[in-house]
């Protein structure tokens, strides 16, 4: 009965380390959204507006699988940089803000007043695309905050002073 009254066994995954690795399925999203967008300039510029709302589409969703990366990680030495400095980390949350925003506006517009058929579906990947970006941009946000140096700073004073009173 004690062994059954013991803690259960560690799962040997995490769930952040599951997501992390589902992450990594942006870059096949991301190379199958670059084939269609390259697709036309092979065909003549033929089937332009399918093959470009396809290459949003997958973009979308390429960028959207790039949110479930690990937010306390940086991927390299300049998203490190970046991230660090709270200036630096404000201005490229508000570029993704906008390169958020901005898409999902222009397909709504776009949809709504299209003429065609094919220039409606366009918008609607501009949409897909907003919206990827919107999960991007939640990632970041996380990562801003776990990245400052001017926070982590603050928390090892506040920590250090409470310790010593």
């Amino acid at each position: 009965m004690s062994a059954m009254a013991s803690a259960p066994a560690a799962h040997p995954w995490d769930a952040r380390q599951v997501f992390q690795w589902l992450s990594y399925l942006q870059y096949p999203a991301m190379l199958v959204g670059l084939a269609y967008a390259a697709r036309p300039l092979f065909n003549g510029m033929e089937g332009m507006l399918d093959a470009y709302n396809s290459a949003l589409l997958y973009a979308g969703v390429g960028v959207g699988m790039s949110s479930l990366q690990d937010p306390t990680k940086t991927q390299n030495k300049v998203s490190r940089r970046v991230w660090e400095d709270p200036r630096k980390g404000r201005v490229m949350l508000w570029l993704v803000t906008l390169q958020a925003l901005v898409p999902i506006v222009l397909g709504l517009l776009g949809a709504a007043l299209a003429d065609s058929t094919a220039l409606s579906q366009l918008s609607l990947g501009l949409v897909a695309f907003g919206l990827g970006m919107i999960g991007l941009l939640k990632t970041a946000i996380e990562m801003r905050e776990h990245h400052r140096l001017d926070k982590q700073v603050g928390k090892q004073e506040h920590g250090i002073s409470e310790t010593g009173a």
